[in-house]
């Protein structure tokens, strides 16, 4: 059994205004773009493990989401309770669950019981002051970025102890 957090942000060609250092009494110059067009990335991240599975895809909508928990399923021998917000496309009426997900919602309005908002957060941090000429640049920085991140690194951002020592301790009961 492995628990996971799972959530989507959205990243795009607007470029995210971050502090530059320059001298005293000089304003710094920064690169600006102010253009629209945005992917998603669908993660789930475990703070057990650090395993991941993270997807870039062209919307957010409840076919989307169900294709995306269908390959959640890539280790099959694991039972995966996954840590979902309330987003209106996460609706599991009508969604075919693979045998080894169970879903679990987080409170409305609470995104900061979401450890995903952290993983979005820390590669948002790596985008400030970046302006990207098209989506295929975003998109392979972003492919890069998800890449270069370690197991290590994962549960270093998404670890909170209320969660991984209740857990636990469910495991053990």
């Amino acid at each position: 059994m492995n628990l996971y957090f799972q959530d989507e942000g959205r990243f795009g060609l607007m470029s995210h205004l971050g502090s530059r250092i320059a001298a005293k009494g000089v304003a710094p110059v920064i690169d600006y773009q102010h253009r629209f067009r945005s992917t998603y990335l669908y993660g789930a991240y475990s703070p057990l493990d650090g395993d991941s599975f993270v997807w870039e895809v062209q919307g957010v909508s409840t076919k989307i989401f169900e294709a995306y928990l269908d390959g959640l399923k890539h280790r099959p021998q694991e039972y995966k309770p996954v840590v979902i917000d309330n987003a209106g496309f996460h609706s599991t009426q009508n969604i075919k669950l693979p045998e080894n997900i169970f879903l679990i919602n987080i409170p409305p309005y609470t995104p900061e019981l979401n450890p995903c908002e952290q993983v979005w957060k820390h590669i948002k941090q790596r985008v400030k002051n970046t302006v990207f000429k098209d989506m295929e640049t975003i998109r392979e920085w972003l492919f890069q970025t998800v890449t270069d991140m370690t197991e290590e690194t994962i549960m270093s951002i998404t670890s909170n102890h209320h969660y991984i020592t209740e857990f636990n301790a469910k495991l053990n009961t």
